[in-house]
């Protein structure tokens, strides 16, 4: 089942729930998911385009969160932080510091790299492999500290 069809079934089981919260930011994943559709025509949208609908608006969320915080909106992040927790249930099983400690060390050792210089030998291919299952900022320090940066 795509995305869309998903996201339609939930928006019917938020609107039966009463959950306004749900509700309201599953249908801007929907939205967001059509515009992205509009933009491939005439090619159809792909579970990587999906994907990216996904992690850009769980990005979005967390830096929001972060920002309130900062400015003492508590009200505000809470909200941000319902709707992260929605959207995280679309996404793959996030992995810890650890499991993605170790799968970057593999790639970096397979890969040759040694020094900060392979930064950027080392990154596609590891985002290839953990995209969507890690925070993007968590991967890219992780790559820094493993190559000595």
């Amino acid at each position: 089942m795509s995305l869309k069809d998903t996201l339609s079934k939930e928006i019917i089981n938020a609107t039966k729930a009463g959950d306004k919260i749900r509700l309201e930011t599953i249908r801007g994943l929907r939205a967001i998911l059509l515009e992205k559709e509009i933009e491939k025509r005439p090619n159809p949208i792909t579970s990587d385009d999906e994907m990216g609908v996904l992690i850009s608006s769980a990005k979005k969320r967390k830096e929001s969160i972060e920002m309130y915080e900062k400015g003492g909106r508590i009200e505000l992040a809470e909200k941000e932080k319902s709707e992260l927790k929605i959207i995280e249930e679309f996404l793959p099983k996030q992995l810890t510091p650890d499991e993605v400690e170790a799968i970057i060390k593999r790639i970096v050792f397979e890969s040759g790299a040694n020094s900060q210089k392979d930064f950027g030998k080392v990154m596609p291919n590891v985002m290839k492999e953990l995209k969507g299952k890690a925070d993007g900022k968590l991967i890219s320090d992780t790559v820094k500290k493993l190559l000595g940066g």
